[in-house]
């Protein structure tokens, strides 16, 4: 039945497979796995935050990946710029900033519950992005531009990620937004909503939970008939009751695949990467989910964010040796 499900049609093979914007920071994760922060002996680290992370997860997937943001000039940003580049991510999108700016600290506990994560992001760098000629070349030449919500929360940083947005719908590259909603992030509820709704109305697809959706609209039924309305995919994630993927005139709604959780935390940058690259190879709303979905149950049973995210064998192998649950249903 997928195909009563409305297909984003991709024309001709571009060069990227997608653009995401985003912040990319520094991870720490206190040790031994499992210890509380106040307790640590010592921290691991990775390359997280949801910009890095969702590029990761598409590479990983098989994609040819750019990322749009800004690193400050100092050790922590060279650590996440070079760890970007030995995950494959193309890094000649992004910029350094040479103020008092700073690349974003996150410091998460790997806990099944009890989970404390702390973010650092005093005048974050990555806001500090520009659509400047490069980019706007660069969206002509991608299938997908990727935006998450973070990168909405600063009146710079919106003004200019609106305008990749506008710039990439009239040129035939699919806009996906990940609410990605963090209510410390923003001053108040009624910005918070501006921001997002100029966002979706230039979005061909939107991902969140329903706590991110309300912030669009008090009431997710009226939310969802907008979207229909307006012709797009709306993603509703419900956590360990899988996700309802909504469009014009059908909806699919899709289960988890169980294995033991490690920490709560990255299965939504894993989960749409995923999605994204899924159906991009298969043009298939159900495979896609699934896979999204299988991501998702990797990334949360390991240890780590990014360097958690799966390829698509190890998708496989857990796909052929579980099954979802409950199954994907089409209505």
């Amino acid at each position: 039945m997928s195909e009563q499900i409305q297909n984003i049609i991709y024309q001709k093979p571009r060069k990227w497979s997608a653009l995401v914007v985003g912040r990319a920071g520094l991870d720490l994760y206190p040790q031994p796995s499992g210890s509380k922060t106040k307790l640590a002996k010592s921290f691991a680290s990775d390359v997280g935050g949801s910009g890095g992370n969702i590029a990761i997860a598409m590479k990983r997937s098989g994609g040819n990946i750019a990322l749009i943001s800004a690193l400050s000039d100092d050790p922590v940003g060279s650590f996440v710029k070079n760890r970007l580049i030995e995950e494959g991510i193309d890094i000649n999108l992004m910029q350094t900033t040479h103020g008092n700016e700073r690349t974003s600290l996150a410091i998460a506990e790997e806990r099944p519950t009890d989970c404390e994560v702390v973010i650092y992001r005093n005048n974050p760098a990555d806001l500090q992005i520009n659509f400047d000629k490069n980019t706007e070349l660069a969206i002509l030449d991608s299938s997908n531009l990727v935006v998450t919500g973070t990168s909405l929360i600063d009146e710079h940083s919106r003004k200019q990620v609106l305008n990749m947005m506008e710039h990439a719908k009239k040129n035939d590259c699919k806009v996906w937004l990940d609410l990605d909603y963090r209510h410390w992030n923003w001053p108040d509820k009624s910005s918070t909503r501006s921001a997002y709704q100029k966002a979706e109305k230039l979005s061909d697809v939107i991902v969140g939970n329903e706590e991110e959706f309300k912030i669009l609209n008090d009431k997710l039924t009226i939310q969802v008939k907008q979207s229909m309305s307006n012709n797009q995919i709306m993603i509703l994630k419900k956590g360990k009751n899988g996700c309802t993927l909504f469009s014009r005139d059908s909806r699919l709604s899709t289960g988890i695949y169980k294995l033991n959780v490690m920490k709560p935390f990255g299965s939504g940058d894993a989960f749409l990467g995923n999605l994204i690259m899924n159906y991009m190879t298969h043009g298939d709303w159900q495979k896609a989910t699934e896979a999204g979905s299988a991501a998702a149950a990797i990334v949360v049973s390991k240890q780590g964010c990014a360097s958690a995210m799966p390829s698509n064998q190890e998708i496989k192998l857990l796909q052929e040796s579980k099954s979802i649950e409950p199954k994907t249903e089409w209505s």
